[in-house]
């Protein structure tokens, strides 16, 4: 019988680099897991560190309670799981599968008309973080849902977060968290080419990255969500109108150094939209009210 202090059984369906390490997760931490995926051969490392094949997606699903569902899109969650709804009924399905807010608002009402229950996750690391206690993973669902086997998600990383009943929360604020880390990265690898246009190697440059993104950036992210929220956009510090003209010489910097600078070419426009409608005294948060807005 399982009770609190036995780990629960639970199946892992799909086996890429994450859905692996999901299972090595669960199977570090003494689950007894079931594992499947569409194509053969890549159970054999997770059996031989003690999980079971299943021979096809039944057995899987009878296996265990609670089925957490990692594959490459909605699409395939739906094509997996639709010839076994009739055995869903009583299960958790916790789909860490990657899509769209509404993706996930549809798993989950069609969980529903199974009478199974519906978590829907994102994890917020690469297969490596899988399973540490800081890893960060986002649930959108049942409150109930996910306090009674939160235990077992947090095996996957000790800081989940339940952010609300709406199924599509979680695709929600990864959708926001990746914005941040694709154009974060996107600009520092800009940095690392206007500085090799010099032959200066990216290191050196790195260690004053990190400071400034410590001491200026975060607290600039921080505050720009105050902004956005207040509506207020009032500063003594810095312009939108002077950072106007610096990205504009940022443009001419990179073109310079023979780089592309399509990067900041949306910045220095939206910038420039916000000078133009009157808000150039105003901060760069403002710089939201251009984004959000139907493009002109």
């Amino acid at each position: 019988m399982v009770t609190e202090a036995s780990p629960a059984p639970v199946s892992v369906i799909g086996l890429g680099l994450m859905g692996a390490a999901l299972a090595g997760a669960y199977l570090k931490a003494g689950h007894q897991t079931t594992v499947w995926n569409r194509s053969a051969g890549k159970a054999d490392a997770l059996v031989a560190q003690g999980a079971t094949n299943a021979a096809d997606i039944a057995e899987a699903v009878a296996a265990s309670d609670v089925l957490v569902v990692c594959v490459v899109d909605y699409a395939a969650f739906h094509a997996i799981l639709e010839p076994v709804k009739d055995a869903l009924q009583g299960k958790v399905i916790v789909n860490l599968t990657s899509g769209l807010p509404d993706d996930a608002r549809g798993a989950a009402e069609w969980a529903s008309g199974t009478g199974a229950e519906y978590l829907d996750g994102y994890i917020m690391s690469v297969p490596p973080g899988v399973g540490l206690p800081q890893t960060l993973l986002f649930y959108g669902g049942d409150a109930d849902v996910f306090a009674k086997h939160e235990a077992t998600l947090k095996v996957l990383g000790g800081n989940s977060i339940h952010l609300g009943a709406d199924a599509g929360v979680a695709a929600l604020y990864d959708l926001g968290l990746l914005a941040i880390l694709w154009s974060s990265l996107a600009g520092a690898l800009h940095a690392y080419a206007l500085v090799a246009s010099e032959k200066i190697p990216a290191a050196a440059l790195a260690p004053f990255a990190e400071q400034w993104i410590t001491h200026v950036v975060l607290p600039s992210v921080k505050g720009a969500a105050a902004a956005v929220d207040s509506g207020q956009y009032a500063t003594s510090v810095s312009t939108t109108a002077l950072n106007a003209v610096g990205l504009g010489k940022m443009v001419e910097a990179s073109k310079a150094a023979g780089i592309r600078p399509d990067l900041m070419l949306p910045i220095k426009a939206y910038l420039e939209q916000r000078v133009a409608d009157g808000h150039g005294e105003e901060a760069l948060a403002g710089m939201f009210e251009v984004i959000r807005s139907p493009e002109r």
